[in-house]
């Protein structure tokens, strides 16, 4: 929780001092942002088709502010939003943020958390041009809208893979959720010996991936120098199980997914075995990756075979063979989606 001997209740600036106070430092970069904060509405002018996203992060359901910095809270909240315009092929250029506080929050902490999201906004270049502020009887609670564009001709849907096509993904996966795992494990012993200091030495890649994943703005730039558009794209929140259904569902398609082809972190790997985790399991279920999964035609295979970020993992087949994965024993496995599910629990 925050702790800072230095305690301003917000309710001594009032909400529109409050919104001035916390985004002075935000300045417009896109020509396409014509008006951001300060009027009854942001003002924007787009050539191309407009891509809008929206995420809301609701603490005890999505994030646990236990071992959540808040710094680190407002990054992932704005990385999240802008990885869905990504896996639509887009370009994001703006932000709005809306967020509920308790009582208990004095404005130090919301700075923090707005500190991440200046530190989001800077590094994707993306424009923060409204939102809004209110105070919450139910903890912490942020919403994020993204925006952005891209060229008709360049958006990928999730229904457009074709049978043969290979299915690709970027980065490596299981990493968030098995650094969540960790963290679930340390806060439970501090929360038996409150003297015992967290042990997470080791661990930086995946407790990483975790608080302050990044969204893969990179692989969209990567694929049109390559002159490469997906059939079909989508990005991992929910688990790589998941998001292949998705995809196989929408373009009403099967596939065949090869185990041994996953990529998985040895980091990930080592450390879900030590927790009596299936690795391989963590990567199809565990989610939060924000890694982009797509399809493209066999005929581009040659222009991205070498690129050592992005991983072949199986292909696209017709709608009766169903979505199967093949073990590393050459065993055949239906694959289901058992990933994360915020109405659960």
């Amino acid at each position: 929780m925050f702790e800072n001997k230095e305690r301003t209740a917000i309710s001594d600036l009032g909400e529109f001092g409050l919104i001035k106070h916390l985004t002075t430092n935000f300045k417009i970069q896109h020509e396409t942002s014509v008006k951001g904060v300060g009027d009854d509405a942001a003002v924007l002018n787009f050539k191309d088709q407009v891509l809008i996203s929206t995420d809301l992060l609701l603490e005890g359901i999505h994030f646990d502010l236990a071992y959540v910095p808040l710094m680190h809270l407002g990054y992932k909240a704005v990385q999240v939003n802008l990885s869905d315009i990504y896996a639509m092929n887009g370009i994001a250029t703006q932000i709005t943020v809306s967020i509920g506080i308790s009582s208990k929050f004095p404005l130090e902490a919301v700075e923090e958390i707005y500190k991440g999201i200046e530190l989001a906004c800077n590094k994707f270049n993306i424009d923060l041009i409204g939102g809004d502020t209110s105070s919450s009887k139910q903890g912490l609670v942020i919403s994020v809208t993204s925006i952005g564009h891209a060229a008709a001709e360049d958006i990928c849907y999730r229904n457009g893979a074709e049978e043969g096509d290979l299915l690709c993904v970027s980065g490596d996966l299981g990493g968030a959720y098995v650094g969540l795992q960790i963290l679930e494990r340390e806060k439970l012993i501090f929360l038996e010996n409150p003297q015992l200091q967290p042990d997470l030495e080791g661990k930086d890649y995946i407790i990483e991936r975790q608080l302050k994943p990044e969204g893969r703005r990179d692989i969209v730039d990567l694929l049109a120098q390559m002159k490469i558009k997906p059939t079909a794209m989508i990005d991992v929140s929910d688990g790589l199980a998941s998001e292949i259904l998705h995809i196989c569902t929408q373009s009403e398609k099967g596939c065949t997914l090869y185990e041994e082809k996953i990529p998985i972190d040895p980091m990930t790997y080592e450390t879900a075995r030590e927790l009596g985790l299936d690795p391989t399991v963590c990567a199809l279920n565990g989610g939060e990756d924000y890694e982009l999964l797509f399809t493209i035609k066999q005929s581009d295979y040659a222009k991205l075979k070498n690129d050592v970020d992005i991983s072949i993992i199986g292909h696209i087949t017709e709608k009766s063979a169903g979505c199967n994965m093949i073990s590393k024993s050459n065993v055949s496995h239906e694959i289901k989606a058992q990933g994360w599910n915020a109405f659960k629990g």
